[in-house]
Formats: structure tokens, sequence, C-alpha cells
């Protein structure tokens, strides 16, 4: 089973995870894109009772997924591929908080409640030194949102795709699908 995780404020409905949805149903191999709670521990809670409950999990986590993809990949020792992912998620989420307490939903346009408690939940999920041969790490150099060197320095010898330009959503990812399929499945 490849479980999606999408990004901060994303959904389970978003373009990647579609785009990945079709891509491996066309394929047929069992892919799931859970719609997850924006609540960390609730968040992690859903993907490790999916992660236990399936054989041979593994992981795409881009963004915020990439931060749970990696504390999940550490735990149960699974084969993930990480697009633009958040490596310091508690700094970087923390400037979301604004006077409202309000965040954005990218699926419908709503709003949801993002706080300091929810920034301190982060921080359980940090992991100082992942075992890099667990991942394929893909970058954009173009992330608007994340710094790649970031995830270049966690992970310096985990198998690279850099590339110039692009953006935080990772633009062209179906280029890689074949190429992402072939690391997973090995």
């Amino acid at each position: 089973m490849i479980i999606y995780i999408h990004g901060f404020g994303s959904s389970g409905q978003g373009g990647k995870a579609n785009k990945f949805r079709n891509y491996f149903k066309s394929r047929n191999i069992p892919f799931i894109a859970p719609s997850l709670s924006y609540v960390p521990e609730l968040a992690i809670s859903t993907l490790e009772e999916l992660i236990e409950s399936y054989d041979e999990v593994r992981l795409i986590g881009s963004s915020l997924g990439g931060y749970y993809a990696i504390y999940l990949t550490e735990k149960y020792g699974l084969k993930t591929v990480l697009i633009n992912p958040a490596m310091k998620s508690a700094k970087t989420l923390r400037r979301v908080i604004n006077k409202q307490g309000l965040a954005r939903n990218y699926y419908d346009e709503s709003s949801f409640e993002w706080n300091k408690s929810h920034v301190k939940m982060l921080e359980k999920y940090e992991v100082a030194k992942p075992d890099t041969k667990h991942y394929l790490l893909m970058l954009q150099k173009g992330d608007d949102v994340l710094d790649y060197n970031e995830a270049l320095e966690k992970l310096p010898d985990a198998k690279l795709v850099l590339e110039d330009g692009g953006s935080h959503s990772f633009d062209g990812v179906e280029r890689y699908f074949e190429q992402i399929d072939d690391y997973l499945s090995i």
C-alpha cells in the first residue's frame, strides 16, 4: 500500500494527490491519500493506524506530509519519497499563527484554527538524524515556501532529484511517476 501524506492546509483530494491516485490506479497499485486532521497528533495517529493495517506500506510525503513521513519512516522502517519536505515544521508553521489564529484550507477555502499548541505538537515528531537509506528526496530550488537546502542538510545521502526553478508544489511531478514507482517497488 502506498500512502500519500498531504501538506499543511491541503487534503487527500489535492492536485498532487489526485495525480498520484490516477497514476497508481492505472497500474493497479494499492494507493490511498487520506484527508488528515490539521491537528498534528490526530494526523499522526491516523497515519499510524493506517500503516499498522496494511502489509508492505510505502510513503509519499509532500511538505508537512514529508515531515510526518520522516517520523513514520524512522518508526516503522519504511521506504519513502519526500517532495519538497518541511524539515523544521514547528519553526515554519509558527509563522502561520496570526492575530485571528486562522489558517487557510486549500480544499474549500475555509479557515481552521492554528495555534501554539499545534506547533508544540509538531516538535514531538522531529527526527534529529534520519537514516537516509530510506528516502528518495525530490526538491525544486524555486520552492517559495521552504528552503530546499534544509532538506539537503538533513538528508545528505538520500537518493536525490534536484531541479532549478519550480515551486513548492513541485511543478511537473508527473514526469517522475515511473521513477517514484520504481523506487518504491524495490
